[in-house]
């Protein structure tokens, strides 16, 4: 994806590690910054709510998590093809040895901190859908303030 491709005021969605009726964990943009975002579920209306804690991510971190994420969307890309299975996720067996040394430090890092900002995510596609049924679109984001409630 290109950045030409992005709608005005959205930013790029790099990676979705975990999804639920739309991105809840990964990795997007933020004022042109990497930053782990982690969707704030809300205890009173039992569901997930569309505000998002951000946390910049370290250059050294992000290139890892691209990493991985090639690797799952190498997965993703087989099995939507009849290529493999769904016993083989999140990674391809040539992949598995890279994909397991990466998810302990990853699992560690892409963690919300005290350093975490709430903003409100609104996520989009990216232009049309590409490859096979059941692949994730390139997706994008548009970050707003959080509205805060004095009640």
């Amino acid at each position: 994806m290109s950045v030409a491709e992005l709608q005005p005021g959205y930013e790029e969605v790099f990676t979705v590690t975990d999804y639920y009726d739309g991105p809840r964990k990964g990795i997007a943009s933020f004022k042109g910054q990497p930053h782990f975002y982690d969707c704030i579920f809300d205890e009173r209306k039992g569901d997930y709510s569309d505000l998002f804690r951000l946390t910049p991510v370290p250059q050294s971190v992000f290139q890892l998590a691209m990493e991985d994420w090639a690797i799952w969307r190498k997965w993703e890309q087989a099995y939507a093809n009849g290529k493999a299975t769904i016993d083989m996720h999140p990674a391809l067996p040539e992949d598995r040895e890279r994909h397991e040394q990466l998810k302990p430090i990853l699992d560690s890092a892409l963690v919300s901190s005290e350093r975490s900002m709430v903003q409100v995510g609104h996520f989009d596609p990216i232009g049309k859908a590409l490859g096979p049924t059941g692949v994730m679109r390139n997706l994008q984001v548009r970050w707003s303030d959080a509205e805060v409630s004095s009640s």
